[in-house]
Order: C-alpha cells, then sequence, then structure tokens
C-alpha cells in the first residue's frame, strides 16, 4: 500500500514577503522555461526559486563553483535570512489553482506529501512514460548538492469516495498562505494543513491508493537512484530514512479538476513519398488549407492530423488497425503508439522529434520551412494513463501534457528538515 506522510516543509516566508510578491518568487517547472523566460524570473526577485532549481550556466564553470553549488548556496543563505522558513510541525499542504481552459474555469485540487519511494511499477507507484537520461543527471546533481527535493512529483489518484477532495474545498474557502497568479493567468493558493484530523483523514484514505505519476518521471527515477547512493554511504539502518521518500502534489483523478492537453510532433526529413507510405495503413482525407485541423480530429481515435509543408497540405489520417500486432493491446489502441511505432518507426524512419503544444505555433514552424512537416494529435485521455500504468507499461515520451502546470517553490522538502 502507498506510504503518504506528512513532513516539516520549507516555505517562503510570509511575515516578510506580500501575497501579491508570491508570484516573483515561483517558477514553472524547470522543463517548460525558455533562456528568455529564466532571465525574466531573475530579474523578478533576487530570491526567485528559478536560481536553486535552473540556475544559469556561466564561463569559467567548474567542479567547485557551477550552477548546481550556487543553488546550494542561495538555498543556505535564504534560509540563514529566514527567507525561507521550516514549519513548526509536521504537515501536508493544500493546493489550488483556478483557471481556465477553451473558455471554461476550473479547479485543480491537491495536496502536497511526502510518499515512501517504491520500484516503479512492483508496489503501488506507477509511471506511464518513457524517459531520457539526460534530464535525469541534471535532477540528480542538483538533488546531490542540495540535499533535497525542490519541485513536486505531480501524481494522480483514483478516490471516488472523495474524503480527501471535500476537506481541500473546504479549506479553499480560507485565507491562503501564499498565493501567486502565474504567466498563464491561472491563481495557485497554497494552505498548510496541520490539524490532526485532517492529517488522519489523508493518510487513511491514500493509504490503499495506487499512485500514478502523472508528470516529474525523471525526478522520481532520481530520488530512487539518489537513495541507493546514500543506502550504500550510510547503509540501511532498519528505519525511515529522509531519503527514502519523495515529495509529491497528489490530485483526486475523480475530482475532474485536471486538463490533458495534445502535444504535436514536428519532423524533419520526411520521405518525398510519404503520403504514398501512409496510405498503406491509413485512410488519407485532403482537407482545406484553412480548416481547423483539431477540430476536425477533435475526440476521434485512432485518427491523426497531418501536414506536409512540401505540398501546403492538410490531411486527415484515418488508421485501418493493421499491422501493430507486436505491440501490447493496451498500447495499440492509442494514438500515440500508433504515430511512433507505426509511422515514425516503421513507415517514415524518422528518430529526429521536436514536441509542441501549440497548434497555430506548430503550423507555422512547417510554413517557415523550419520542419517539413508535422502531426497532430488528441490528447490523451487520463483513462489511458490509469490503464496503461496498471499493466506495467510506458507510452512514447511526452504522451501527455498536463495542465495547468504546478510551480516550483510553494514548498520544498530538505532531507535534514523532513520529519
Amino acid at each position: 500500500m502507498a506510504e503518504v506522510v506528512p513532513f516539516k516543509g520549507v516555505l517562503y516566508n510570509v511575515s516578510k514577503i506580500s501575497q501579491k510578491s508570491g508570484e516573483d518568487l515561483l517558477a514553472p517547472p524547470y522543463d517548460i522555461i525558455t533562456p528568455e523566460y529564466r532571465e525574466e524570473l531573475y530579474d523578478k526577485n533576487p530570491c526567485n526559486i528559478v536560481r536553486i532549481d535552473f540556475g544559469k550556466e556561466f564561463q569559467g564553470d567548474n567542479e567547485r563553483e557551477n550552477k548546481y553549488t550556487r543553488a546550494r548556496a542561495y538555498l543556505q543563505r535564504w534560509l540563514d535570512e529566514e527567507v525561507l522558513v521550516e514549519s513548526d510541525r509536521p504537515g501536508f499542504y493544500a493546493y489550488e489553482v483556478v483557471y481556465t481552459i477553451n473558455g471554461i474555469e476550473k479547479k485543480l485540487r491537491g495536496f502536497f506529501g511526502l510518499v515512501r519511494l517504491e520500484e516503479l511499477g512492483k508496489g503501488t507507484i506507477y509511471p506511464h512514460e518513457c524517459t531520457h537520461a539526460k534530464p535525469k543527471q541534471d535532477r540528480l546533481d542538483l538533488m546531490r548538492i542540495c540535499d533535497a527535493n525542490i519541485s513536486p512529483i505531480f501524481s494522480l489518484y483514483n478516490s471516488p469516495e472523495k474524503k480527501t477532495s471535500g476537506m481541500l474545498a473546504g479549506i479553499s474557502a480560507t485565507t491562503p498562505y501564499l498565493e501567486a497568479r502565474d504567466s498563464d493567468g491561472s491563481v495557485h493558493r497554497l494552505w498548510e494543513i496541520k490539524d490532526a484530523e485532517q492529517i488522519a483523514l489523508i493518510t487513511e484514505e491514500l493509504k490503499d491508493k495506487t499512485i500514478f505519476i502523472a508528470d516529474g518521471h525523471h525526478r522520481y527515477e532520481t530520488a530512487l537512484e539518489y537513495q541507493g547512493e546514500m543506502r550504500k554511504k550510510h547503509g540501511i539502518s532498519g528505519r525511515p530514512e529522509p531519503f527514502d521518500y519523495v515529495m509529491m502534489f497528489l490530485s483526486n483523478m475523480s475530482d475532474e479538476g485536471l486538463t490533458v492537453l495534445p502535444t504535436h510532433r514536428l519532423v524533419k526529413n520526411i520521405p518525398e513519398d510519404s503520403l504514398e507510405r501512409l496510405s498503406t495503413y491509413f485512410e488519407i482525407e485532403k482537407v482545406f488549407d484553412n480548416f481547423n485541423v483539431m477540430y476536425i480530429i477533435d475526440s476521434r481515435r485512432n485518427v491523426l492530423g497531418f501536414y506536409n509543408g512540401d505540398t501546403d497540405g492538410w490531411y486527415i489520417l484515418k488508421y485501418r488497425g493493421e499491422d501493430l500486432s507486436d505491440v501490447h493491446p493496451v498500447l495499440r489502441a492509442l494514438d500515440v503508439t500508433i504515430l511512433h511505432d507505426l509511422v515514425f518507426k516503421k513507415l517514415l524512419n524518422i528518430d529526429d522529434i521536436v514536441y509542441e503544444m501549440d497548434t497555430d505555433k506548430t503550423l507555422r514552424l512547417v510554413r517557415e520551412k523550419q520542419f517539413d512537416a508535422a502531426f497532430f494529435l488528441n490528447p490523451t485521455q487520463v483513462g489511458d494513463v490509469e490503464t496503461v500504468a496498471l499493466a506495467s507499461l510506458r507510452m512514447p515520451p511526452k504522451s501527455t501534457y498536463f495542465y495547468p502546470k504546478l510551480l516550483t517553490g510553494l514548498v520544498l522538502n530538505l532531507f535534514n528538515k523532513t520529519f
């Protein structure tokens, strides 16, 4: 069963900042921050969390002076100056994001807690996507130097009873500890949960739940590697150590506050006879250039959008359901599997892929000849994530783009302050 426990989080000291300045201190996840936006975050506030989580590299950096050692120095300085303060006792931390998508206001609610590490897929914690080695090395270097979880893993559980959900809804009607608005206009709010009964309610509801990693596979695998290093260095004591846990944001998928956006694919060096090759397994329908391809393919299973820059044409690709017999049945039904395993690997021999969420930007990049073609997908469904994860399988990278993105810096987990 999943072990979810309260912890002494490290928070920005609201007695030293106004609530309105929260947005000057927090940052999006490191992997969606452009170099330009990082500069903007640096300029917003000298104590913006980006300096720790995604610091800049400089000429002359070496083993003793680099972005990771600077991150540690910032962390220690902010603690010494009480810009960051430790909670007085272990607790959970309620988190709400109020956001608008397609003109509809939604609320994502959940809480921050520590989750006991398990080998993925062999306990009650399941991944759903493949990962790359380079991001994991970066996160591991940061964890080693800072001895902390700086940014949370975004995870889901499924509880139709909604006991914790109801409690969080009540908490959200009170004044938050910290509030910030992100660059998309979404409002993020944080509350401390220290009441013993509320802590017990969360712990009891989560103890028999399966946890699905939505966003943060690299960080989870990094935490496992770090745990292994610490056990090798210090031995196994027989009691839980701080490095046996990782900080997560946990949200109930039964609440329907979560949105999954599509992630499109941009490619180069596409074969000249790509349409002919695709016609082997797809019904191909040419559509007018000014049509909204996402409107056409919306909610249709096994249907892809294709824009070929050479012919300046939109095409709808309807998969006939053939030639994926070597793929597990659970994955075989997914659009992203059809695209990667059939189109990219078997038909077009493409392995250089760029990912983009914005439909208009994707189209523009092809029209400007920066890419030869683009493939458009419907978003993967949350239910598919659960099904794939429980089958101990993994989708291709970037199969899901969970929205809204959590802000980094709301709560930190320092291993020497955990319990």
